[in-house]
């Protein structure tokens, strides 16, 4: 069977099911956009990266993008069908970005399949959520309702579309939820798992081991969204009541979801000038995005991993925590309740609650007597049900092959 991944930063979600497929004898293809630097398991094509629209600000400048991009990507699938003779049986495209939007229109005959992350909502999810952030008001409903056209129109025409959980899955209408099967990317739990002789360098020269009284926050973006501005205003009191204790932050200045604020170059910035005078910055070390090893190492050796997040997307980041056997302190959102249950596998506080998440925090780091016990827990969900060779892989492999002609 002729299989077409498609994706802006391939291979991204198809990491590992791209490569199983092309083991068991398929013949796989991944379609990237130009400028995108990722290695690839497999052979890869390239579409042009589409301009910046010169378009003002208005409510369809989102499926604009997203329609350009999608014209490239079905431009680069007709010099496919056109110049090499190529018509594959399946294409699997994340729909996020448009890319899929067009290619029914170049192979009419092929099974559509779509990754459908997440349908944005008005009410419910991550719009208003928030209100010292983004204030909900009916202008941001109104564009909350045309950036989710696109998304809409890519699984309307696809045969049928996976999701990585329930909540991501449950927030498209029940018109299409149908359409979808839920099936998680998979953690490799060989590879991600606990350690007890990690070591962590921090850039000062200090080694931080397994045991050691450290407190770990990771997101790709330091933003409100996964909860910064939360966490960053629990660290005073988690540092006066643990003068011992050490944080340690993973992730980039910029945004990946959010608006930058209004009065700051970054969030971390900001955060840190509302703070200024109430932290010891030598107990808080800010790491940037750091390399895939580091990252696991600094897991391993956290004696607290904190994870919070508005109704969205539900980040890899907890999951691989959970897999290396974190002890878990999370937000008592959907999307982490359908994997951490308060108790028997992590500690839940209400997102805005800021004393809870203190005492939390605070509790971890002393040494929660039922640290060990949610621990192996927190990493046998994970084996239960989202590792990657013994469930999701098989079950993605066996997805995609139901669609062979």
């Amino acid at each position: 069977m002729k299989i077409l991944f498609v994706h802006q930063n391939f291979p991204a979600q198809f990491l590992h099911l791209a490569p199983a497929l092309a083991a068991r004898g398929h013949h796989v293809l991944g379609l990237t956009d130009e400028t995108n630097p990722r290695p690839s398991p497999v052979r890869v094509v390239r579409y042009k990266a589409p301009g910046e629209l010169k378009l003002p600000p208005m409510l369809g400048r989102t499926y604009s993008d997203h329609a350009e991009r999608g014209w490239l990507a079905a431009r680069g699938c007709r010099a496919l069908r056109d110049r090499h003779g190529y018509t594959p049986d399946v294409i699997f495209g994340h729909s996020g970005w448009g890319e899929t939007l067009f290619l029914r229109e170049i192979w009419p005959e092929a099974k559509l399949l779509v990754y459908a992350e997440l349908m944005y909502r008005t009410r419910g999810h991550d719009v208003g959520f928030d209100p010292e952030i983004s204030p909900d008001s009916d202008e941001g409903r109104v564009s909350t309702v045309a950036r989710s056209a696109h998304l809409i129109q890519g699984l309307v025409q696809a045969d049928a579309g996976l999701a990585p959980t329930e909540y991501q899955a449950n927030s498209f209408p029940p018109e299409l939820r149908g359409k979808l099967t839920v099936i998680h990317d998979g953690i490799d739990t060989l590879k991600v798992c606990p350690n007890p002789l990690a070591e962590f360098l921090l850039p000062d020269g200090r080694k931080l081991q397994a045991g050691d009284e450290v407190l770990t926050y990771v997101s790709r973006s330091l933003e409100p969204y996964r909860g910064f501005h939360r966490f960053m205003r629990a660290l005073p009191e988690v540092l006066r009541a643990r003068p011992d204790a050490l944080v340690v932050l993973v992730g980039g200045d910029g945004v990946s979801y959010g608006g930058l604020p209004r009065d700051a170059a970054s969030w971390k910035e900001k955060l840190l000038a509302e703070l200024d005078g109430r932290l010891d910055l030598t107990r808080v070390h800010f790491m940037g995005r750091v390399p895939y090893p580091q990252y696991l190492a600094l897991l391993q050796v956290a004696r607290v991993h904190c994870y919070l997040t508005y109704p969205f997307v539900l980040s890899w980041s907890l999951t691989e925590a959970m897999a290396a056997g974190c002890y878990i302190v999370g937000s008592d959102t959907e999307p982490v309740r359908e994997l951490v249950r308060d108790g028997e596998n992590g500690r839940l506080v209400p997102f805005f609650d800021q004393p809870a998440l203190e005492a939390a925090l605070i509790r971890g780091l002393a040494g929660d007597p039922d640290a060990a016990r949610l621990q192996a827990a927190a990493r046998q969900t994970i084996l239960d049900g989202y590792d990657l060779h013994r469930h999701s892989l098989p079950r993605l492999i066996d997805w995609v092959e139901g669609f062979a002609p």
